[in-house]
């Protein structure tokens, strides 16, 4: 059975804070990394936190040991532009976009 989870990062310590998301190092290998979990159906929704310098992802896992596995292949994590600070199950109550 799948659970929701959000998944929290923050800045890595290679990450530049004077550029912009897109502008980061390994923009390309992590944005292709992105784009096939989104079409696995493992990321429902993400994006930057934009004052953090950091990204909330939420995504569908078995549990939380399945969402670390993923994410740490992410060229960013592996590079230091970003690094995971929580992973906590989350359950929706509300959502207007249905």
């Amino acid at each position: 059975m799948k659970n929701t989870f959000v998944a929290i990062s923050f800045a890595g310590s290679n990450r530049d804070q004077s550029k912009g998301t897109r502008e980061q190092p390994f923009w390309d290998e992590h944005a292709a990394f992105i784009d096939q979990l989104v079409a696995e159906g493992f990321i429902m929704m993400g994006g930057p936190l934009i004052d953090k310098g950091g990204s909330l992802l939420i995504v569908s896992a078995k549990d939380e040991n399945e969402v670390r596995a993923k994410l740490q292949n992410d060229p960013w994590f592996e590079k230091g532009i970003l690094k995971l600070e929580s992973v906590t199950r989350w359950q929706i109550f509300i959502d207007a976009r249905k």
